[in-house]
């Protein structure tokens, strides 16, 4: 009894303590860092914890500082989508997919990890279970009913029921299974799916829990929905370290492909900025597992912008860079959902991406104008000219952080384009300063020559 006194007397004083401060402090290693999102399934042929273990030594060359391991658990058979059903349909919160491997071989992952420096956040479903989860047979009074009485569904998550957050010992339940992995396996926190479906109480409560076993991040599959969430910072303020940049990936999308001019994903990504907290990190990506599967491969996206839209993910204030499983080496093909559709050898060789995600990590490591302590006053964008007829076609900014400084000019169009600008003496860049680029350019009498579809950062 005096045990568990205690426990809930730590328990307010910590939440207390949270309470207080407005805004979570972001961790030190977190301020460059680098997330890489792993598919078990179709990693390897063997598609195991052991077989990807193998693989976190290229991942560290790579400059990867933190892993997020998609679901781990094992999934449900009721209602499963195709033969190997969705990695979001989980049948038991406190054990692994067989098909993986053990849980002591998940542990030694975790370990292996951590001897090389990365941080391992493992994906989690706090939203929905399987229809065969244990929870759904011993409580289903623990899940939302639809007006005919049958337990709920959302969207066309057939193989999903819907947890009721308003039952306390679903809460005190779900979040006992997600301190079992933090305080059993040392991982270091969760990626959170469709985390905007879940009351943000609920994430508030998680986190002073958690945080009581150690320090943990926590990534939320949400920006901001109007419609659910109370204030668009509700949920980053003292639950979430980071948001995705869905409104960054579609307004690029849509401009690269016509549908929105330069100066609306401009004025776009401005006010996604403007509605967060200014030290909330930002998961910027050209794909993700979902985009992969659903929505098209980087290069049926983005074309020859790929990494024009690429050095932004890498140099855009509080940016969280991703990289998918198989992105760094040109994955060219969408990998199937619910099957095994394992990645073979020969795709994981396209070495000059993976020589670019390298430079991309290693900006993003070594030039603190790029680091996430950096306010968001220090991000400047740049009023472009040019004497070309190309037009809306040329995205410049500054960034600095002490004596770093670090000037970025993207060319979208086919055509080379010449540029000069009022804001800034372009001058000062043909000395001192280091060069990024995927093109030649010419830098002459305070005007920049971009290449067709290129970039170049002046940085030091």
């Amino acid at each position: 009894m005096n045990k568990t006194i205690n426990k809930l007397v730590l328990i307010l004083l910590v939440m207390v303590s949270s309470m207080a401060n407005a805004q979570l402090v972001q961790p030190e290693w977190s301020k460059n860092a680098v997330i890489y999102e792993v598919n078990i399934r179709q990693y390897t042929p063997e598609g195991t914890f052991n077989a990807f273990a193998k693989e976190l030594p290229r991942l560290k060359e790579l400059g990867v500082d933190v892993i997020w391991i998609m679901p781990i658990h094992p999934i449900g058979v009721k209602n499963r989508k195709g033969g190997m059903g969705s990695y979001y349909s989980v049948k038991d919160y406190t054990d692994v997919a067989p098909e993986y491997g053990t849980k002591a071989d998940f542990k030694s992952l975790v370990d292996k990890a951590h001897l090389l420096g990365i941080k391992v956040l493992i994906d989690w479903v706090a939203n929905h279970s399987a229809w065969d989860n244990k929870w759904l047979e011993q409580h289903s009074d623990w899940y939302v009913r639809g007006k005919d009485g049958e337990i709920a569904t959302q969207y066309d998550w057939t193989d999903v029921a819907k947890l009721d957050y308003t039952h306390p010992e679903m809460r005190t339940a779900m979040i006992d299974a997600m301190k079992y992995w933090v305080s059993d396996f040392d991982i270091d926190g969760y990626r959170c799916d469709v985390a905007f479906l879940v009351p943000v109480d609920f994430w508030e409560q998680l986190r002073v829990e958690l945080e009581t076993i150690k320090p943990v991040y926590m990534l939320a599959e949400m920006e901001w929905n109007p419609d659910i969430n109370p204030t668009p910072d509700a949920y980053f303020n003292k639950a979430f370290n980071a948001s995705y940049g869905w409104s960054f990936m579609g307004t690029s999308n849509d401009f690269i492909n016509g549908k929105k001019s330069l100066a609306e994903f401009k004025k776009e990504l401005g006010a996604n900025y403007a509605k967060f907290p200014a030290n909330m990190h930002k998961l910027y990506f050209l794909t993700n597992h979902d985009e992969n599967s659903w929505n098209g491969t980087v290069d049926e996206k983005y074309g020859k912008n790929w990494q024009q839209v690429g050095i932004m993910v890498y140099t855009l204030p509080q940016s969280l860079p991703l990289i998918y499983t198989g992105e760094e080496a040109g994955l060219n093909r969408r990998l199937s959902f619910f099957e095994k559709d394992q990645i073979k050898t020969t795709e994981w060789a396209n070495t000059s991406r993976i020589a670019w995600y390298k430079r991309m990590t290693n900006l993003k490591h070594t030039v603190p104008a790029f680091s996430n302590d950096n306010n968001l006053g220090s991000w400047k964008e740049l009023k472009m000219t040019t004497k070309s007829t190309a037009e809306d076609i040329c995205y410049a900014y500054t960034r600095t952080n002490g004596n770093s400084e670090a000037y970025v000019f993207i060319n979208f169009h086919y055509n080379p384009i010449v540029v000069s600008t009022a804001d800034a003496n372009l001058n000062i860049l043909s000395s001192g300063y280091k060069i990024e680029s995927n093109a030649n350019q010419v830098l002459k009498n305070g005007t920049i020559t971009l290449a067709p579809y290129s970039y170049i950062v002046y940085y030091k």
